[in-house]
C-alpha cells in the first residue's frame, strides 16, 4: 500500500473522484476497492478534521455515461457533481468488445471511438474539476510516435489535444517510445512498467523456478525491447540475449515492413529457462517465432511476459505452440481487455495491475513522490530474496 508516512505529511490536492469509462469498468471497480481499503487502514486519527471530510468514502467512482444517437454520434454526461474534485479518467482504448449501433448496423468500438469518449468526459468536466488526470494504460496511437516519411504524428497530436483540453497529468504504461512526451514538455507524463507484477505472477505460477544465472536467462525479442530486458536481467542477476529483426523494406504489408528473419545475439540458452520480455503481443507471430527459435536452440522452458496482450488474430497459434512445447507460460497484464476464453488457457497467467494503479492514483492525489513506484527495484529484490529462501 502507499507510504503512510508520506501520506500523513500531505493533504490531498482535492477530493478524489474516478471516472472509469465503460471500456475499463471492472478495472475501475477493483482500483476503487483498493483505495477504499487503503484509506480505511490509514490516517484514522485525522478523519474528524474538516480538511479530511471527504477523504474516507465508500465509493470514489463517478456516475457517468456516453449515450449515442441513432446516427452513431455521442455525448458525454456526468451524473454527479465533480466541482472542485481531483478527477482521474480511466480508459482502455483496446477494448473491442463494446458495440454501438449506427443506422441499425452494429459497430465494435475502435481505439478512435474510445479516445473520442475520453474527450467527451473531459469536456463535461472542464471548468468544474480542480484537476483532470488521464489514465490510459495503452497510450493512444503510441506506435505512431515518429515520422519516417509523409505520415501523421497521431500520438503527439493526441497528447497536445488532451493538454489543450485542460488535462494536467497523463499516466500510461510501457509506452512504445516514452520520448513522445516531448510533445507536451510542460505537463505531467508518467510512464510505468510492470516488472514486479510479472515476477510476482510468474513465481506464483512456477514456485519451483530457479532464478540464478545458471538456470535462467532474459531475452529481448527485438532491439526496441532492449531496455526492458536489460533492467530485468540486471535485477535478476542473469544473462541477457537479444534478437534483431531482418525486414524487407521494399514491401509494406498491413502498414509495416514484413519480417524476413529473427537473428539471435547472446550466450547459449541450452538447458535454461528463458523469459522473453516485450511491451505487447498483437498478432503474436513475431513473439512466437522468437519462442520457437529459443526452444530449437535447446532452452528447457520459455516464458513470455508482455504488458499488453491484444491477440488481434486469436489464440489458435498460441494453442498450437503450447501443445508443441514452444511456449510454457504467457504472462500478460489486465491493463487492456482480455477475452474470457483466455482464462481457460493452461499456459495463461494474469499479472493483476489494479493494486498498482490504486497506489499510483492515491499517491498522485496527495501530490507525494512516486519515485519508489516508478522504480520497483527494491520490491523485486525483496520478492526474489523471499522466493530463494523458500527453496
Amino acid at each position: 500500500m502507499p507510504n503512510i508516512q508520506l501520506l500523513e505529511q500531505a493533504l490531498p490536492v482535492a477530493p478524489l473522484k474516478i471516472a472509469a469509462l465503460k471500456s475499463c469498468e471492472k478495472m475501475g471497480e477493483k482500483v476503487n476497492d483498493y483505495i477504499v481499503q487503503f484509506r480505511k487502514e490509514s490516517l484514522n486519527k485525522y478523519v474528524d478534521s474538516a480538511l479530511f471530510s471527504t477523504y474516507m468514502q465508500e465509493n470514489y467512482l463517478v456516475k457517468h455515461s456516453c449515450p449515442r444517437f441513432g446516427s452513431g454520434e455521442a455525448k458525454g454526461i456526468l451524473n454527479e457533481t465533480i466541482r472542485g474534485k481531483d478527477l482521474f479518467v480511466m480508459v482502455d482504448i483496446c477494448n473491442y468488445s463494446l458495440t454501438y449501433s449506427v443506422n441499425g448496423h452494429l459497430n465494435h468500438m475502435s481505439p478512435d471511438d474510445h479516445y473520442q469518449d475520453l474527450k467527451r468526459i473531459i469536456s463535461a468536466a472542464t471548468g468544474k474539476a480542480r484537476r483532470i488526470n488521464v489514465i490510459m494504460p495503452f497510450l493512444y496511437e503510441s506506435r505512431q510516435h515518429k515520422r519516417t516519411k509523409r505520415e501523421s504524428l497521431d500520438c503527439a497530436l493526441a497528447l497536445e489535444e488532451l493538454v489543450d483540453m485542460g488535462v494536467s497529468n497523463i499516466i500510461t504504461f510501457d509506452a512504445h517510445d516514452p520520448r513522445v512526451q516531448n510533445a507536451i514538455p510542460l505537463k505531467g507524463f508518467d510512464n510505468f512498467n510492470p516488472p514486479y507484477q510479472f515476477m510476482k505472477a510468474l513465481l506464483k505460477a512456477e514456485p519451483e523456478l530457479q532464478t540464478d544465472k545458471e538456470h535462467l536467462m532474459v531475452v529481448s525479442p527485438d532491439e526496441g525491447a532492449m531496455h526492458r530486458a536489460v533492467y530485468f536481467s540486471n535485477v535478476l542477476g542473469v544473462d541477457m540475449g537479444m534478437f534483431y529483426k531482418r525486414r524487407d523494406y521494399s514491401t509494406i504489408i498491413n502498414g509495416k515492413n514484413p519480417i524476413v528473419a529473427h537473428e539471435f545475439l547472446g550466450d547459449d540458452v541450452k538447458g535454461k529457462t528463458v523469459i522473453i520480455v516485450d511491451d505487447m503481443i498483437a498478432s503474436g507471430e513475431s513473439m512466437l517465432d522468437v519462442a520457437r527459435q529459443i526452444k530449437d536452440r535447446g532452452a528447457s522452458r520459455v516464458f513470455v511476459c508482455t504488458t499488453f496482450g491484444l491477440f488481434t488474430e486469436g489464440f489458435q497459434k498460441f494453442d498450437d505452440y503450447y501443445n508443441t512445447g514452444y511456449i510454457d507460460r504467457l504472462i500478460t497484464t489486465n491493463l487492456t481487455y482480455l477475452p474470457p476464453e483466455i482464462y481457460e488457457k493452461p499456459y495463461f497467467v494474469e499479472a493483476d495491475m489494479s493494486k498498482f494503479l490504486a497506489i499510483i492514483i492515491d499517491s498522485l492525489n496527495h501530490d507525494i513522490s512516486i519515485s519508489s513506484v516508478l522504480n520497483p527495484t527494491d520490491k523485486l529484490h525483496a520478492l526474489l530474496d523471499k522466493h530463494r529462501l523458500k527453496k
